[in-house]
């Protein structure tokens, strides 16, 4: 919702100053990129604790379980 608010203020006040129609369109493109990444990179942070907890919880149970034996060879299986 902010963001939107964000951008409808953006256009009004390039629309205000005298920007080309061209212009704000551009700015507007840039803005939501910008803006697009800036919440990726903030969502990434805020997933990070749940993140580094998950890796840490495969890497327990890995530890733990003993890695089974396969039966066959890889360049052995065509063997008889």
């Amino acid at each position: 919702m902010l963001e939107l608010l964000f951008i409808i203020g953006f256009f009004m006040m390039l629309l205000v100053t005298g920007v080309s129609l061209l212009g704000i369109l551009a700015a507007l493109v840039v803005a939501t990129v910008v803006m697009f990444i800036g919440g990726l990179f903030a969502l990434t942070l805020k997933l990070l604790p749940w993140l580094l907890l998950a890796v840490a919880a495969v890497w327990a149970i890995r530890a733990i379980k003993s890695p089974k034996i396969p039966q066959y060879q890889r360049d052995k299986r065509f063997r008889y």
